[in-house]
């Protein structure tokens, strides 16, 4: 380490070098939520066990830190929201020209469109004339500087530092944070145990009133639910009296304790249910009468009722005054009301009786969430409760109860009760059965608050905070959940529930009728000794000695509701028992007579065989004074006495009374009692036999009972086992460790112990009830080993029998093994002895154990001092002296846990084995912790880490990690995986090694790491599975807060080499400029030495590289786990605080320069975002790339010009071929993009120059490919959109936050069920915590999917700013990468193309949305560019020459000035080198004119007006242009400008019709023919049309203009080169379409195309050809004109043959083999468009008037569609009310037509064919292909009316003529001839039947055959109903023979229709009869039944021939003439509707 230079020695220690005393073992008090623990009272001497209780509830948590973790978070602060809301408030906003414009003023397309422009100009031939010239304009301020001579060197420095200055120093810090789900490095820190409480809702009572005020009621409320019928809350008792009617009790209530006022309760509910009533009970003194008497006042009484009442009122008021002197202790019941709180627990989303319920409180998830809040509000996140509790639907909610059911004496039971709840709920019968009394009871619920001042616990003590001056207090009230909770006890509590239920003295003598039942708690017989432990009720003392139970009058067998609370005494004996003293209470006042007569007495003993006895009893009743030493016995049981005792009802039980304890001393459990009862007769001096429950324990049966109590731990009830759980761990770990010796031997339960404690460990992993978090860890064993456990001390005093063991055992063994069981350990140990590499080290010294105990001693009994209960350090009192009561050396058998722990886990088999691995993490975190704690305590002076542990120890620990891999290996390989189990295994282990690093020597932690990447790899076949387990063991070691210092400098000295192989000093990379060349190459590759010197990280870059290679199922999952761990590694590097300074991020980031290589590699993998269609990846290959695009001509420039996107043309451009790799998703693209960015933003620039300018040429362009791609990936999508971004980053990053705060702030939440969740498939790691859903019931799932609404402005607007932060960042470094490639390489490798790869780049980055920041600065090396290599941009890279010149025209338009005029000086500075350099600027002129067609016919946002300011400008710049001026230059710029300016004009008038797409369609059409002469420009517009089509989705259109456009390249190539291969000009299109001979050149004078500068495009070579007709074959495929397809391709198949192209020819004849599979798939399905003719007539159109056109529209367009539209949009222009549609066909009489109206009218027409055209379109497509001519008929009578009977309906068919065929280039065709032709009504007949006849022959021959269809049309044929149907025709027109002659043929012709249309009917009727099913029969016999009759019908008809018919006249030759003409007609109708 010597020769580290002091700079890195510094560096490491910075970066938190290993410090000593980095472990932090600190006890932390524990939270209290009272001002005092709960503790027993005082002064009493507390038994082992209780001791034990208490001392687990006070004592401090023992917590174990490591102290720079804080410093260091795996994901830095994506973690910590404040520091990074901190950094995100330095940023700038950054401009951007998409949302500039948005603000800006509204641009003139916005206006009304009106219709004169296009008539104005259509006179004046090419739409060119100039309104106004630029000069009238002011030209905008130039940039300084331009025109001066500055050398490159100046320039470029000058450039750099512009672009270095206020940069944001944090990349990651404007990303969002990632997707958590991988981020298995985050262990929650575990919810510390607490009290458990539900939700909890606060209620105040506020006044109670009936209609008279006469006498003290008392108030009680409880909870209860009605569907479980139980009762969920103890009583609260309330006085709401007046002063006064207090008064009336005085004398009973000797003091009133404040804690009796009590107006308010929080109850606490854990299910919440809409079940749930509060019952609120009325009581009263007692008096004389029945109920119904005593409420009679109440009911007849209005004090409303005046002076009438007062008198009685008053005497009313004496009466009960003189009750409450006599009888004041007494009650008697009222009345009772029940209030539902549905409203408050109503929980839509929770329905308890479904499963995930069940789960919902897992470790209780009320608590939890409440917490959670809590910690959320101490983090940024500020959510109150109400916002993550159920109760976020109420707020406080005053209510009024209006009357009270009076209470029946007969039925006062607690049954009863839910009877009537029940009754209640369901109907309001209740009210009309029971009677009602008038009252009012206003009280107030609300949730409770978390902090309440001035609260008291259910025992009575004080919560924090409390102010003594409170006058009122609020009372919890202890909750009874209607199921278990899983939360273990915390606190100290010891209550008792007493409830008398039923006496039965029916039998008994008269005197018993007003009974009553004293109860009294007695620590023994003595009368005088009842306990005042019983807890008051309202208005008197806190404690009493004894409770009356209420009275109900004159009744033998009355029922009590009473509920007694009791705090039970901590120490209790066999004398302490419930006394019950049954009195009747005589109500008369009698003389001298006493109000109280005995009658009997009954009792329960508190305790029963030492066991607190609890349930329900039965009790016999004694009726004379009780026997001494009654109390001894059950009154069940008592011996026979001396005099016998007098039972009532001889012995029977006839008193009923239920005892519930509410206790965390009491386990109410047997095992679990038989289990303490034993360990503390082990720990304490007891007398033998021992009495356990009901059997008796000898010493000698010691052992096997315990070892027999400890195998049955586990099967006691779960609740119980979790209620004393920490209890029951700490007492099975102090059996582990400790050797006792019973009865003289030793005996040993170390394996019993263990066993226990994995039996334990499984029951509750497998526990559907407790909660996990999303490793799998059980909550609350994760709780009580981070909070709980510590090391198990010796016990001082020990049985009486022995001691300690001395010695160890006999000398023979090892002496580690005395604790395996007297028999096995000779076994085990030589069995281990083979399998473990004898150590040579010295083993552990014995002599420095004192030292540590005196630490231990001191340490633990300085913290307890701390506290300032004394009490408390009572209970402490014995653990603080347990380390050892001297300091003398410790006897040898003094185990150490952690290695009894380690050895149990090596040496178990079986089951336990099993279940030791499956939940390793738990044995894992206790092996850590006691380490931990045995660390702390040596002497860390003598101690070398690598002698902290003994050799034993190692070797156990290697022994484990080997044993765990294999068992993560063999649950991969199982036949059923168990994936999930071997990755929550993987985690815990990673987690271990990881806490290793921090306890052990970590040379030894790195083999470790290094044998279980081995082992796997060995095990595991499948691949992604491998990489997956080891990424994310790697993630978890590498989240190290130490991880920079073991990967980079390796500075501890006492460690040696820290890395398995031997360890050279990490590199130092930042002086790499005093390194040798071939060292820089290899920093950026990921080399053997790399691995060896920085281990981890050489290991992930491994997983990562095999991850990027792989293929296969799930491999995508992977490949993005790969990639996250690096990206948060990284993002934690650049937010770490630590790594700030600038010297230290370069040492960081020399680190990760392998990645740049391996990111390299992946590039044909990535995720391509240049795709205009987004969403698809690439394939290698060239053949895609065509396909990529729509139609925009943009991926035509990709497919075309030069050598394409150098990604897929995999042989020529990198040394090695790819290897077909899957393709990466967006996302983890992304990431690994940024990674890349932030290695070229962080690394030394020198050193990446360096690098640069080693790399071959291939190597840079496959960076400058990836630089392409990185800026599509990074372009800012606007602030609208920036929530749809990054829907699913920001999507995911939200819920991840969720999630991740989730766990960090421990919240539990109901975690069981989301556990549960968790474990479903392609689930991951973590479930969506919807927990925090189920109480939100305004929120539902599509709420969660649609985040939007939840977003405010203000959110919105930070995520711009960040986002376009980073969108400039990340430019910025890209360009910033750039300068280093132009600046590092040599003037040679600018010839290889290089200049168009970085010109590429950045001509992509202007094409995207970029900030005006990136803007200035890109445009400065553009300038720089073109200075430094100006003639080379103009000779070699005219491709990309075009695109720029359309870029910086783009930016030229912009609304933002500051970006006009740096790309108006980028342009000027263009022109003036292309002139020096060629002195004839005529190239960049055609690219600027062509950029200019080309952008204005595309952009949509496009700006004519600024961009003349800017053309005015640079006009400024020529004139000003001092060394220019001499030459020809400034007029060709002039001359330049006017011609853009006239291009501009014709802007403006497409901009006028934007909305009207054919408008806008011929507008482009007219621009483009006025090009006729300039190729280059047709061709842009040509592609601008297909542009504009391929928009409004007219893909058959837009390919006609890429053929015409190809036709145009073909006529050019063909004058120059004479190649038999290419096609002869525009003739060879003509199968195509008929319309393309337009593009033949007139003539060759026309144009020259050698002429400089014409068609010198892209487009005007072969390859472009092709180009152009690949992308319009695949717009006729995606048009369906399958067809078509293969003409196309048989213009492009000759070309690529000629080219030996053998590829290309794959790709094009399967895309052919395509078309044809289309057309045979398809078939008649095929839908093509819909013709219609549309008229204007008026001179609002104006040049459209009296035009007619037809409309192509889509296929299956109804006729008010088109209606619609077009109405709609010339309603618009001219006023709805002004536009009128001509609903019919029939010719338009303009004379009636109103002058001030626009017309309309729309027909729809048919394609229309000769029957000579007939033979050759033969097809479908044929019929609907290369289409002139178009029909439409208008049925029409001679009376004017368009319809009329049948013999005199005319018909008209109008045949139109259109000017070119369809598919043409535009959607409508002007009509240029009409033709009419009208049919008789005989002609219509007979086409009408000839269409029936067509129709049955199709349903006849149908194949498949349609029953339905053929039943349709016979039923239309041979229908008995049908109007003018067949039979009516033939009546018409056949019954006589015509009179004219002229008519015989027509006769004639519809007679034999007519036959052939029977005949077709009885075959359809045939073939009906065999579809039909069997209930169809009847009607198949109706059919068959109408066929006869029509039949029959028309035989003399169809049998009538006309004789003259049949003789030879030659006169009707020109009739026939006529009429054949007119049958050619009529048959190819027929032809046609067969056809449709």
């Amino acid at each position: 380490m010597s020769h580290l230079s002091s700079l890195d020695v510094e560096l490491a220690q910075e970066l938190g070098d290993f410090k000593e005393d980095d472990l932090d073992v600190a006890f932390t008090p524990k939270d209290c939520r009272t001002l005092q623990p709960s503790l027993p009272e005082e002064g009493v001497e507390l038994d082992a066990h209780l001791r034990d209780c208490v001392q687990t509830y006070v004592r401090d948590w023992l917590i174990v830190t490591r102290k720079s973790q804080g410093g260091w978070e795996p994901c830095g602060f994506s973690r910590k929201t404040g520091s990074r809301k901190d950094f995100h408030k330095t940023l700038q906003r950054q401009t951007f020209e998409s949302e500039a414009s948005e603000s800006a003023e509204p641009s003139a397309e916005t206006a009304p469109c009106s219709l004169r422009v296009l008539c104005g100009g259509s006179g004046k031939g090419p739409l060119t004339a100039c309104d106004f010239t630029l000069r009238s304009l002011q030209p905008e301020p130039r940039l300084e500087g331009l025109l001066q001579q500055v050398s490159v060197q100046d320039l470029e420095q000058r450039n750099e530092e512009a672009r270095r200055s206020g940069r944001p120093t944090q990349l990651f810090a404007l990303c969002p944070p990632l997707d958590e789900e991988d981020a298995v490095e985050i262990r929650p820190v575990p919810e510390h145990p607490k009290e458990h409480l539900g939700h909890r809702i606060l209620v105040k009572l506020l006044a109670l009133k009936f209609e008279i005020e006469i006498e003290p009621l008392f108030v009680s409320l409880a909870l209860y639910d009605v569907r479980e019928r139980k009762k969920i809350s103890e009583n609260f008792h309330c006085d709401l009296n007046s002063d006064q009617l207090k008064g009336f009790l005085r004398t009973h209530t000797p003091s009133v304790a404040a804690s009796s006022q009590a107006r308010s309760a929080v109850f606490s509910v854990t299910y919440p249910s809409s079940d749930i009533y509060l019952v609120v009970k009325v009581e009263k003194v007692l008096q004389q009468g029945e109920i119904g008497d005593c409420a009679e006042p109440y009911l007849v009484i209005r004090e409303s009722d005046g002076g009438k009442n007062k008198d009685k009122i008053e005497k009313l008021k004496l009466q009960a005054e003189s009750f409450c002197q006599r009888l004041g202790k007494y009650r008697m019941p009222f009345a009772w009301a029940p209030l539902s709180l549905n409203s408050f627990f109503n929980i839509s989303t929770l329905d308890r009786e479904g499963p995930d319920a069940e789960a919902a409180v897992g470790e209780s998830s009320c608590g939890e969430r409440r917490t959670l809040s809590q910690s959320r509000r101490l983090s940024e996140r500020a959510l109150s409760l109400e916002e993550n509790g159920f109760m976020s639907s109420f707020k406080t909610t005053p209510l009024t109860i209006t009357s009270f059911f009076k209470q029946e004496g007969d039925r006062l039971s607690d049954e009863d009760l839910f009877k009537f709840l029940a009754d209640y709920r369901r109907s309001s019968s209740l009210q009309r059965r029971v009677k009602s009394i008038p009252g009012l009871l206003r009280l107030e619920v609300s949730p409770a608050p978390d902090t309440l001042t001035g609260c008291l616990t259910p025992e009575m003590l004080p919560v924090v905070p409390f102010s003594e001056n409170r006058t009122r207090l609020h009372k919890e009230i202890l909750e009874f959940p209607i199921r278990e909770v899983y939360v273990p006890h915390t606190v100290y509590r010891n209550l008792l529930y007493v409830y008398p239920q039923r006496l039965n003295f029916a039998n008994k003598l008269a005197s018993a009728r007003n009974i009553t039942v004293k109860i009294q708690f007695m620590c023994s017989e003595d009368p005088s000794q009842a306990m005042p432990v019983i807890f008051g009720k309202s208005n008197g003392p806190e404690f009493l000695q004894d409770v009356y139970t209420a009275i109900t009058y004159h009744n033998k067998a009355p029922d009590f509701y009473e509920e007694v609370k009791l705090k039970l005494p901590a120490r209790l004996t066999t004398s302490h028992h419930l006394l019950f003293t049954f009195y009747h209470v005589s109500c008369q006042q009698k003389q001298g007579g006493s109000v109280e007569s005995l009658l009997g007495y009954s009792w329960l003993p508190i305790l029963m065989n030492e066991r607190l006895q609890t349930g329900s009893h039965c009790l016999p009743i004694a009726l004379e004074k009780l026997p001494p030493n009654y109390s001894m016995h059950s009154a069940e049981k008592v011996p026979l006495q001396n005099p016998p005792i007098k039972w009532a009802e001889g012995h029977k039980g006839v008193f009923s009374v239920e005892v519930q304890a509410v206790s965390s001393v009491h386990t109410q459990d047997n095992h679990l009692e038989k289990f303490f009862t034993l360990c503390h007769a082990l720990e304490s001096q007891v007398t033998f036999p021992l009495r356990v429950l009901d059997q008796k324990v000898s010493e000698a049966a010691l052992e096997h009972e315990l070892k027999l109590s400890i195998i049955c731990l586990n099967s006691s009830r779960l609740e119980p086992l979790v209620l004393f759980l920490h209890l029951v761990l700490d007492k099975l770990f102090q059996l582990s460790v400790q050797s006792m010796v019973i009865a003289g031997q030793t005996a040993n339960f170390s394996q019993f112990a263990f066993e226990s404690v994995v039996a334990i460990v499984n029951s509750l992993h497998h526990s559907k009830d407790l909660s996990r978090d999303q490793h799998g860890r059980n909550c609350l064993l994760a709780s009580y080993v981070h909070y709980v456990f510590r090391l198990p001390e010796p016990h001082r005093d020990l049985p009486k029998s022995g001691s300690l063991a001395g010695g160890g055992p006999s000398p023979s063994l090892d002496p580690r093994y005395h604790t395996y069981g007297r028999t096995s350990a000779a076994a085990v140990s030589s069995k281990l002895l083979q399998a473990r590499v004898v150590s040579s080290s010295n083993p552990d010294l014995a002599g420095a154990h004192s030292a540590a105990n005196e630490d231990t001693k001191g340490l633990v009994s300085g913290k307890i001092a701390d506290r300032n209960c004394n009490r408390v350090s009572y209970y402490c009192s014995s653990n603080s002296e347990a380390p050892g009561s001297t300091a003398s050396p410790r006897p040898a058998s003094r185990k150490h846990f952690h290695e009894e722990l380690a050895l149990q886990m090596v040496v178990s088999t079986g089951m336990v084995r099993e279940n030791v691995f499956k939940y390793a993490w738990f044995f894992f975190e206790l092996l850590v912790k006691s380490m931990a704690q045995y660390v702390h305590h040596l002497d860390t002076r003598d101690h070398f880490r690598r002698a902290r542990f003994s050799d034993r120890f190692k070797d156990d620990i290697t022994t484990i990690v080997n044993v765990v891999t294999s068992e993560i290996a063999a649950l991969l390989v199982k036949p059923q995986k168990e994936t999930e189990q071997a990755e929550k295994i993987n985690i815990s282990l990673a987690f271990f090694l990881y806490d290793l690093l921090s306890l052990m020597d970590r040379g030894f932690v790195f083999n470790l790491i290094k044998h279980y990447c081995h082992q796997l790899s060995t095990k595991l076949t499948t691949l992604p599975t491998l990489i997956s387990m080891r990424l994310e063991f790697l993630r978890v070691l590498c989240s190290h807060e130490h991880y920079l210092n073991l990967n980079l400098f390796f500075v501890d000295p006492d460690t040696g080499p820290p890395s398995p192989c031997p360890s050279i000093s990490s590199q130092n990379s930042s002086s790499g400029s005093s390194l040798p060349e071939h060292k820089v190459a290899s920093m950026f590759d990921l080399t053997p030495e790399y691995r060896q010197q920085h281990f981890l990280t050489g290991l992930l870059f491994t997983e990562l590289a095999a991850a990027l290679d792989t293929d296969g199922e799930e491999v995508s999952r992977v490949q993005r786990k790969a990639v996250n761990a690096i990206y948060s590694l990284l993002s934690s590097h650049d937010l770490d605080p630590r790594c700030a300074r600038p010297e230290v991020k370069v040492k960081v980031a020399a680190l990760y320069l392998p990645l740049v290589g391996i990111i390299l590699d992946a590039l044909p993998q990535f995720y391509d975002f240049t795709d205009t269609r987004g969403g698809k990846g690439r394939a290698n290959g060239l053949d895609e790339d065509q396909e990529a695009g729509s139609s925009a001509p943009q991926s035509v420039v990709l497919a075309v010009a030069g050598p394409p996107f150098n990604l897929k043309t995999s042989g020529t451009i990198f040394s090695v071929p790819y290897k077909q790799c899957s393709m990466l998703s967006a996302d983890t693209t992304r990431s690994l993009m940024l990674c890349f960015l932030w290695i070229l933003k962080t690394a030394e620039q020198s050193l990446v120059r360096r690098w640069v300018a080693d790399l071959p040429s291939m190597q840079l362009t496959r960076i400058l490919d990836l630089l392409y791609l990185c800026v599509s990936c990074f372009e800012y999508k606007g602030k609208q959109s920036s929530d749809k971004v990054s829907t699913q980053v920001l999507q995911k990053s939200r819920d991840a936050k969720a999630r991740l705060e989730e766990a960090l702030l421990r919240g539990e939440g109901a975690r069981g069920e989301m556990m549960r969740r968790c474990r479903t498939p392609g689930n991951d790691r973590f479930p969506g915590l919807s927990e925090n859903l189920r109480w939100r019931k305004e929120q539902t799932h599509w709420r969660q999917a649609n985040e939007k609404p939840d977003k405010t402005k203000a959110e919105l607007d930070q995520e711009a700013l960040v986002s376009g932060n980073l969108a400039t960042e990340a430019s910025l470094i890209i360009l910033d990468m750039q300068e280093n490639i132009i600046q590092a390489s040599s003037a040679l490798d600018w010839k290889d193309s290089l200049l168009g790869g970085v010109l590429r780049v950045l001509v992509n980055s202007l094409s995207c949305d970029q900030s005006t920041t990136y803007l200035a600065h890109c445009f400065a090396t553009l300038r720089a560019l073109i200075t430094k290599f100006g003639d080379l941009l103009f000779e070699e890279e005219v491709e990309q020459c075009a695109d720029l010149c359309q870029r910086m025209l783009h930016h030229c338009s912009s609304g933002l000035h500051t970006t006009r005029r740096q790309a108006c000086a980028t342009l000027y500075l263009l022109m003036r080198f292309s002139f020096g350099a060629i002195s004839n600027f005529a190239r960049v002129k055609m690219q600027v004119t062509m950029s200019l067609a080309s952008l204005v016919g595309k952009a949509p946002d496009f700006n004519e007006e600024y961009l003349r300011k800017s053309l005015r400008t640079i006009l400024a710049y020529a004139e000003e242009d001092a060394a220019m001026q001499a030459t020809l230059f400034p007029s060709q710029v002039e001359e330049l400008l006017c011609n853009l300016n006239s291009i501009l004009y014709d802007t403006v008038k497409m901009r006028e019709f934007q909305e009207d797409p054919e408008m806008l369609m011929d507008l482009m059409y007219r621009i483009a023919k006025s090009y006729q002469t300039s190729p280059d420009l047709r061709l842009t517009w040509l592609q601008n049309m297909a542009e504009k089509h391929t928009k409004r989705k007219c893909y058959t259109e837009a390919a006609m203009c890429l053929v015409h456009a190809a036709a145009l390249v073909a006529e050019y190539l063909s004058m120059l080169e004479d190649h038999s291969y290419l096609p002869v000009g525009s003739v060879s299109f003509q199968n195509i379409s008929s319309n393309v001979l337009e593009e033949s050149a007139v003539s060759d004078d026309t144009l020259s195309p050698d002429e400089d500068g014409v068609c010198s495009g892209r487009y005007f070579t072969e390859s472009g050809l092709v180009g152009l007709l690949e992308q319009a074959a695949e717009l006729f495929s995606t048009g369906g004109l399958y067809e078509t397809v293969n003409e196309v391709y048989k213009l492009v198949i000759p070309i690529l043959e000629a080219h030996r192209d053998f590829r290309k020819l794959t790709s094009t004849h399967s895309k052919l083999q395509k078309a044809f599979d289309s057309i045979l798939s398809k078939g008649h399905k095929r839908m093509f468009g819909t013709y219609f003719r549309v008229g204007f007539y008026g001179s609002k159109f104006g040049d459209l008037a009296d035009q007619e056109f037809v409309y192509k529209e889509p296929a299956i367009t109804k006729l008010p569609e088109i209606s619609h539209r077009l109405e709609g949009f010339y309603g618009q222009c001219f006023g709805a009310e002004f536009v009128e549609v001509i609903k019919d066909s029939t010719p338009v009489d303009r004379s009636k037509l109103d002058p001030n109206k626009a017309y309309i009218q729309i027909t729809f027409v048919e394609p229309y064919f000769d029957e000579y055209e007939m033979k050759d379109r033969v097809t479908y497509f044929e019929k609907n292909f290369n289409l002139r001519r178009f029909v439409y008929t208008t049925p029409f009578t001679l009376e004017g009316r368009p319809r009329g009977d049948l013999q005199e309906q005319y018909q008209r068919n109008t045949v139109l003529t259109t000017g070119r065929a369809f598919p043409y280039i535009k959607t409508r065709i002007g009509v240029i001839q009409k033709e009419e032709f009208v049919l008789t009504p005989i002609e219509v007949a007979i086409e009408d039947m000839k269409k029936k006849t067509l129709q049955l022959a199709v349903a006849v021959n149908q194949e498949p055959p349609d029953a339905k269809m053929l039943q349709m049309v016979l039923q239309g044929s041979v229908g008995a109903t049908v109007n003018q149907g067949p039979l009516e025709v033939a009546q018409v027109f056949l019954a006589e023979i015509p009179a004219d002659p002229k008519l015989y043929r027509h006769h004639n012709k519809l007679r034999l229709c007519f036959k052939e249309f029977i005949m077709r009917c009885g075959e359809a009727v045939e073939k009906n009869k065999r579809l039909i099913t069997a209930e169809q029969r009847e009607y198949q016999q109706e059919l068959k039944k109408n066929y006869h009759k029509l039949k029959e019908s028309l035989r003399p008809m169809l049998e009538r021939k006309i004789p003259e018919l049949y003789k030879p006249l030659f006169r009707v030759e020109s009739q026939k003439r006529d009429s054949s003409h007119r049958a050619s007609f009529r048959k190819c109708d027929t032809q046609l509707s067969q056809g449709s």
